[in-house]
């Protein structure tokens, strides 16, 4: 741990089943930690009774074991990650305490939607990618390809998955190297983590063993020798030891891309040099409950060493939280340790202020940058106590959920007694709650599953007057579309408020915005934008605050039914003050505000947008008919179809609302044969005949009045 050259962070990452946990039970055998005979099976890293019930990852999880390479001990510190679309959060977070991500492939079906996905968000945080492709037995035993064919179906893998690499890293101006992968450099290992075996470049030069020999023993059925003689443990960690950056080389090249700050200071020094005796710096990527120790945030060391009873500051919270115990994690366990130093993956108890992307330090810093998202929660439950003793527990657990998991958006109605929990995805809500039964004992009622619309102009309005109840405030505002580029770059967190003001000008430029709007930009709220065109108002200063405080009420309810209202841009043109500043108070100004900003979306045409998904369905060319026709009779549409090896693959979009309860009735249309899966892909306008029957139905859901204001009269 004291020799950041021998370290190195790794997660393994890959489409929803392709083998990651059971790859990652070969390496925890290869390094003693778990018995060579149940590997494979014992999916030691899937702690939770859910997961191993649905035989899927849920939680990221993490686990250090040690390799021996080339005469020199090596830690690694590895998490293994979920697939499934619906537990992204986690991927994205663990991609940012770790240098590498060995991304994993099945041979048989090749680079799928959330392998694209895998990748994009290690990328995008700095980490450098290799690949494992698994099920190569598959090819073998049931496809019985010859060793031309398995070849050209190998490269093919490769090459789908070096495009996607070489796509991602050409904007990226801080990676010098060619990031794409290739078998002559040994950044591509092939095998069966099923069967325990796996072969390289690097392996078959010192093991003498080719393709024909595999081919030959895994037909005669001798797998276990197979293992012994090429075992898939050696393979892979001699990949990592090898191929991915320890902390030394990483950080200087990643500290850049997920920190904002002096960049000339003495902690910015510290944290590329891996210093271990600089000031600490804690990133935390997880937080996990111990039914005993409470809770454990785990995250990564960029500077320091962090241990017992130090003092640290919780970004975003007052004071500070002292320090109880330190270790690392072996799995399910954890193991306590004296100090932990930079370049490792801590597990720290007593910092009770942290939640997941916390920056923890000895000293007070600028925060490293938040972690964002790819998706954006579609689906929303509500969650009420069958028993009202229950309540405050059952509010408690719900805030340590959205504490644990920040994908998940947790809304407290105190009126009513409702509680909303939105998330990714139909599975994602239903383990939510599965958890707070199991895990908490609470008994739950929850609703049927709910939709997150939003509301959004589609073309510029003219200038509207807001008046204040006392009329001696007005405001002229107008609304119009944002472009999809600059919303996408709000998305992405690569516009916003916390930037540099000229940084956050140029991008907005790149992204086609004009250079006077851009440089008068007051507020961000959501994907929307706010522009100040005023000139010299006096008083105008010490009421924006206000101003900006009515703008996103507005906002957060749109005027068609509540729902956010995305993608618009909002110009405030000029205003009228009143000299008093007891009559340009908050009861004045924000309604004022509210009402102009309401009637300009409503003259901006606003429409209902529905939140779809990419859908990818993968069947038997006789049940090809009956599965296209369930993606049709969703509303939904087809936009290819082609054949890959002995199966049809079709592709498609529907609206998430739609696709509610899709997997039983796909089951049922064909016969059980179909295997699926979703992948969302932002909002669309949701067709003009349905808009008011849905806004009558949600108005009606949320007890507002069903009457629209009159001037809706277009919808």
């Amino acid at each position: 741990m004291d020799k950041p050259e021998n370290i190195r962070n790794i997660a393994i990452a890959a489409h929803v089943d392709h083998g990651k946990t059971t790859l990652t039970d070969n390496l925890l055998a290869g390094a003693g930690m778990i018995s060579q005979d149940t590997a494979g099976e014992q999916l030691a890293m899937d702690t939770e009774e859910d997961e191993q019930e649905r035989g899927i990852t849920i939680d990221a999880a993490n686990v250090s074991m040690t390799h021996e390479y080339e005469g020199k001990n090596h830690l690694i510190n590895l998490i293994d990650t979920p697939g499934h679309v619906d537990f992204g959060g986690d991927v994205t977070r663990a991609m940012r305490a770790v240098d590498g991500a060995l991304v994993v492939v099945d041979a048989v079906e090749g680079a799928m939607p959330q392998t694209e996905t895998v990748l994009r968000q290690a990328l995008r945080e700095g980490v450098k990618p290799t690949l494992f492709i698994n099920k190569v037995d598959r090819l073998i035993s049931e496809l019985q390809e010859g060793p031309q064919e398995m070849q050209e179906r190998l490269l093919s893998v490769i090459r789908d998955v070096n495009e996607l690499i070489r796509g991602m890293t050409e904007e990226m101006d801080d990676i010098d190297d060619d990031w794409t992968v290739g078998v002559e450099d040994g950044t591509v290992g092939f095998g069966s983590a099923l069967y325990k075996w796996g072969v390289s470049m690097p392996s078959m030069q010192r093991t003498g063993m080719d393709f024909g020999d595999i081919i030959d023993l895994e037909r005669a059925d001798k797998r276990q020798e197979l293992h012994e003689r090429t075992p898939l443990s050696d393979v892979v960690l001699d990949m990592v030891c090898e191929h991915f950056p320890n902390p030394l080389d990483a950080q200087p090249r990643r500290i850049p891309r997920i920190w904002r700050g002096d960049d000339t200071s003495e902690i910015a020094e510290s944290m590329r040099l891996v210093d271990e005796d600089g000031d600490l710096v804690l990133m935390v990527t997880d937080i996990g409950i111990d039914p005993h120790a409470g809770e454990i945030a785990a995250g990564r060391v960029f500077s320091g060493t962090i241990e017992k009873g130090q003092e640290l500051y919780v970004s975003g919270t007052a004071g500070k939280n002292r320090v109880q115990s330190v270790g690392i994690y072996m799995g399910g366990e954890r193991e306590e340790v004296e100090h932990v130093p930079a370049g490792n993956i801590a597990a720290v108890t007593g910092l009770k202020d942290a939640i997941a992307g916390s920056t923890v330090s000895s000293v007070e810093m600028t925060p490293f940058e938040s972690i964002e998202h790819i998706s954006e929660p579609v689906i929303t439950k509500s969650v009420e106590a069958r028993n009202m003793d229950d309540l405050p527990k059952l509010i408690e657990t719900l805030q340590q959920v959205a504490k644990e998991d920040p994908t998940i958006q947790i809304e407290i109605n105190e009126e009513t007694g409702e509680h909303l929990i939105s998330g990714q995805g139909e599975l994602h809500l239903e383990v939510i709650g599965q958890r707070i039964e199991r895990n908490q004992g609470i008994p739950i009622n929850t609703g049927e599953p709910i939709v997150v619309y939003r509301e959004s102009p589609q073309e510029a309005s003219q200038e509207v007057e807001g008046v204040s109840p006392n009329r001696h405030n007005k405001f002229y505002i107008t609304v119009e579309p944002l472009s999809d580029d600059i919303v996408d770059e709000i998305q992405l967190g690569n516009v916003s408020m916390d930037m540099p003001e000229l940084e956050r000008r140029e991008a907005l430029q790149e992204a086609g915005m004009d250079k006077d709007t851009s440089q008068n930009v007051e507020q961000i709220h959501g994907t929307n934008i706010l522009i100040d065109d005023t000139k010299g108002i006096q008083h105008l200063n010490e009421t924006m605050e206000l101003v900006v405080e009515g703008l996103e009420e507005a906002l957060d309810d749109g005027p068609l039914a509540a729902e956010p209202v995305s993608g618009a841009l909002i110009r405030l043109h000029d205003a009228r003050l009143h000299e008093d500043t007891i009559h340009r108070g908050p009861a004045q100004v924000i309604p004022a505000v509210r009402e102009a900003v309401h009637r300009a979306l409503i003259d901006g045409e606003i429409r209902l947008l529905e939140p779809i998904q990419n859908v990818r369905i993968d069947v038997p060319s006789e049940h090809m008919g009956a599965a296209s026709g369930e993606i049709q009779g969703r509303r939904g549409r087809v936009d290819d179809m082609f054949q890959e090896g002995d199966l049809m693959v079709i592709e498609g979009i529907a609206p998430v609302e739609e696709m509610i309860g899709f997997s039983s009735d796909i089951r049922s249309a064909t016969e059980g044969r179909a295997s699926w899966n979703t992948e969302n892909a932002g909002f669309r306008v949701l067709a003009d005949n349905l808009q008011p029957e849905k806004i009558t139905e949600i108005r009606e859901r949320k007890g507002m009045k069903l009457e629209l204001p009159p001037s809706i009269d277009y919808i």
